[in-house]
């Protein structure tokens, strides 16, 4: 028998993976549930949540989207985000409206294009976020929407984080409000648990929730795939890798919507940095709305780690455990916590089906 640490996307796809091709797989997690971070349900007023913030799934991938298209039919949905400075919403990621907006202009495309030409700040190489953004946009934008957001959410200044995090949002300068721009979008129309339980609905899998995984009981199975966190796996041998955490405000309001679109952000106003309303995501329709805050907070043994912190002095930190992981037989580390990688969900699938490619070979 194999086992499976972990019952989110990672731990679920490999699971069905090695379950289809004949092997006993157990899967296990520490939480009351599957789904790890995506698991949604109905709240207690019928509204369908999720628990651990919003999840909009989007890829370029044609073979991962086809993937999980066997487990759960598709809501189609587009997310849009505003951000508010100085109590405006305005367009965000930013493109032409909201170089329009913010300076009361009448830019085209090449119009705005130019605008962002005057207003960088060339830095090159780009090494760091602030470089990133100041080489995009210019430091007016870069205060206005990017500086504060990123100390709230990472506790660090721009200047202190790589290159690859500001490098995930775009600058734009056509009309394209949308956040994402992958070919495939969408929330899977019975929610994620559902998805999830379609997964782990396999004779050749068992699933135990509420369940501690000890390494000391590894020599008990065939193989281990480890999903958590890798420095964890190791007792935290050389220190704790550094995560950021979040904590979740739910809220019932007795409106049909409570803002405009799915998230707005909130860069330089509370000590939450978004507030989502999920019937935009679902499309639900039912008396009043459900909304969520979220407050980035240091991680902490207490809570749960989030986003690894993509710096020079964790990713040494995570090359000493990467190591350790190479050496240690019989244990695959798969996914955002045991790579120590800021994936998007697709990411995770891809990572999985190889990983599962691999043990299968073996």
């Amino acid at each position: 028998m194999i086992l499976v640490v972990g019952a989110g996307f990672a731990g679920s796809v490999v699971a069905r993976e090695l379950a289809e091709n004949g092997y006993a797989v157990r899967v296990i997690d520490k939480r009351d549930h599957i789904a790890g971070n995506a698991f949604d349900q109905l709240d207690s007023t019928g509204v369908m949540v999720h628990k651990y913030g919003p999840h909009i799934f989007h890829t370029n991938a044609k073979r991962i989207f086809d993937y999980l298209s066997r487990f759960t039919e598709w809501r189609s949905y587009e997310h849009k985000v505003l951000s508010t400075v100085n109590s405006v919403l305005y367009p965000f990621p930013i493109n032409r409206d909201t170089i329009n907006k913010m300076y009361d202009l009448d830019l085209d495309e090449a119009g705005a294009s130019a605008f962002l030409e005057n207003a960088r700040e060339v830095r090159s190489p780009a090494l760091t976020s602030e470089d990133v953004l100041l080489n995009s946009v210019g430091r007016e934008l870069y205060e206005a929407f990017f500086y504060n957001y990123t100390v709230k959410q990472w506790d660090r200044k721009p200047s202190e984080l790589k290159a690859g995090v500001a490098a995930r949002i775009p600058i734009r300068t056509n009309q394209d409000d949308r956040y994402f721009t992958d070919t495939y979008q969408g929330i899977p129309s019975d929610g994620y648990t559902a998805m999830f339980a379609n997964l782990l609905e396999h004779p050749n899998i068992t699933v135990d929730v509420n369940t501690e995984f000890n390494p000391a009981d590894t020599g008990q199975y065939e193989h281990v795939v480890y999903t958590g966190p890798i420095d964890a796996y190791f007792d935290f041998r050389y220190g704790r890798l550094p995560y950021r955490s979040l904590e979740f405000s739910h809220e019932h309001i007795q409106l049909d919507k409570f803002q405009e679109v799915g998230t707005v952000n909130y860069p330089n106003d509370h000590a939450y940095t978004r507030i989502t309303e999920f019937k935009h995501l679902t499309g639900q329709v039912c008396s009043g709305t459900s909304i969520v805050y979220e407050y980035p907070v240091d991680h902490t043994p207490s809570n749960e780690p989030y986003y690894p912190i993509p710096s020079e002095d964790s990713e040494a930190l995570f090359r000493k455990y990467s190591a350790l992981a190479k050496d240690t037989t019989g244990v695959t580390f798969v996914g955002r916590l045991a790579q120590y990688r800021y994936y998007n969900m697709d990411q995770v699938v891809g990572a999985a089906l190889t990983a599962a490619k691999s043990i299968i070979g073996k």
